[in-house]
């Protein structure tokens, strides 16, 4: 089933992650983009972060957006055009309604993407 175009506009998504220690759900809020059945995010504590240790550890995510529930495979962006295109898409959307500087985070986080197509 195609992922709703629509939900782009939403401001967050919430991601469950399987702990990678516990084994039980953990769920963070978190900015995305969306790109056809592709959810994109930005860690700004890289491959550090608790989300990304545990998507590392197991990749089965789920993500909800405005009610819409899904099940996805995360992974660590590898390509570079990709890469430049999570870092736009994420920047286009929160860039102005954000009263900080986004500038450095768009530069050094770490992309990930959730494959929702398929799953």
């Amino acid at each position: 089933m195609p992922v709703d175009p629509g939900l782009a506009a939403e401001d967050y998504v919430y991601l469950t992650t399987t702990g990678r220690v516990s084994g039980e759900p953990r769920e963070i809020e978190i900015w995305f983009g969306l790109a056809g059945d592709t959810l994109y995010m930005l860690s700004g504590r890289g491959d550090r972060s608790n989300w990304v240790k545990n998507l590392s550890q197991d990749p089965a995510v789920t993500v909800r957006i405005a009610g819409t529930t899904m099940e996805g495979r995360a992974r660590i962006v590898q390509e570079e055009e990709e890469d430049a295109l999570a870092r736009r898409l994420l920047l286009d959307k929160y860039r102005q309604g954000y009263g900080g500087d986004l500038t450095d985070w768009g530069r050094t986080a770490l992309p990930i993407a959730v494959d929702l197509a398929g799953v």
